[in-house]
């Protein structure tokens, strides 16, 4: 089977070159087109997202050999959540490969955040299919591994912060409201406003509710920080 230019271009940028093509157009085979003759990606996305998650603990386990359990679940966590999968989909433009049906055309399917990640971790699998288990880690340690190196960081969960900081005051919980929504039903964006009872509040927008609630308890948490600094 010979590979379209666009996917020997994406095949490039993943930095694999396959010995069984079918695997990666079948990775990026999004149900909505999938027929009895041609599988979609679900089964390989299954797999890929356990590759990924044995290759991220390997690497914060060797990358940080004093840190505990507890420490490393949270970094573990923000690496192999949907949101960075689609990320690293959007770095090196999965969108432009899928295979869609024509409604999730229409609907934005290409730009979609589950889209997006589930097809990043069925490559995955499609590459250690393909390639073995060096293959599949090699690829992702590239893609992942600016990720990986600020990860401590980025797994900060602001919303426990944030409730952690109430509580040593005897506050009850930050509330988070949802005041706004914008955008296409299939690409909506969220505004959400973190309130203290106090009524020390913050907003945010975010593709997520998620996100944007986590957004919006970091740019709280850092005002009243700022403050207790004062």
């Amino acid at each position: 089977m010979k590979l379209s230019q666009d996917m020997k271009l994406f095949q490039d940028r993943l930095g694999h070159e396959f010995a069984r093509p079918e695997l990666l157009l079948r990775a990026v085979t999004h149900s909505s087109v999938a027929t009895p003759t041609r599988d979609d990606n679900q089964r390989l996305e299954f797999l890929g997202d356990r590759v990924l998650g044995l290759v991220m603990a390997e690497a914060l386990l060797s990358g940080d050999r004093g840190a505990s359990e507890g420490m490393l679940a949270p970094r573990f966590n923000a690496l192999v959540r949907k949101e960075t999968c689609a990320d690293v989909a959007r770095q090196i433009d999965v969108g432009a490969v899928l295979k869609l049906g024509r409604s999730e055309q229409i609907s934005g399917g290409r730009r979609k955040l589950a889209l997006l990640g589930d097809a990043m971790e069925a490559v995955i699998a499609a590459v250690y299919l393909d390639g073995g288990f060096e293959a599949a880690k090699a690829m992702i340690l590239r893609l992942w591994g600016p990720r990986i190196a600020t990860v401590e960081e980025d797994a900060r969960d602001a919303k426990t912060s944030l409730q952690e900081w109430a509580q040593a005051r005897r506050l009850p919980p930050p509330a988070y409201i949802e005041t706004a929504r914008s955008g296409p039903d299939h690409a909506p964006i969220f505004t959400i406003c973190a309130r203290l009872e106090t009524g020390e509040e913050a907003t945010a927008k975010a593709a997520s509710k998620r996100m944007a609630e986590q957004a919006a308890a970091k740019a709280l948490l850092d005002r009243v920080m700022k403050v207790d600094e004062a």
